[in-house]
């Protein structure tokens, strides 16, 4: 299986506000079984958006990188979980 190009980000923790170092990505919820629709959000122009299904704010922060999170940890690897499942 082929990895993901557009990364996916869990709100395990359930915080309120994610940094990511990424505009475009698909938002999962949290990790299975509590994942909601994985949906694509884009923020365009906006360093910032609201996830319309868990309502997590992600907020564009150009010094992390594409695989970086803060809090840490929220990247989700989606050839692991392809495989566990």
């Amino acid at each position: 299986m082929a990895s993901s190009v557009v990364p996916h980000f869990a709100n395990d923790k359930g915080v309120e506000k994610i940094f990511i170092g990424v505009k475009e990505f698909q938002c999962m919820g949290a990790r299975s079984p509590y994942d909601h629709p994985h949906v694509f959000l884009d923020m365009g122009a906006d360093g910032q958006i609201l996830c319309p299904y868990c309502s997590t704010l992600f907020v564009h922060d150009p010094r992390l990188k594409p695989a970086e999170s803060d809090p840490p940890g929220c990247l989700v690897d989606m050839d692991a979980t392809a495989t566990a499942g």
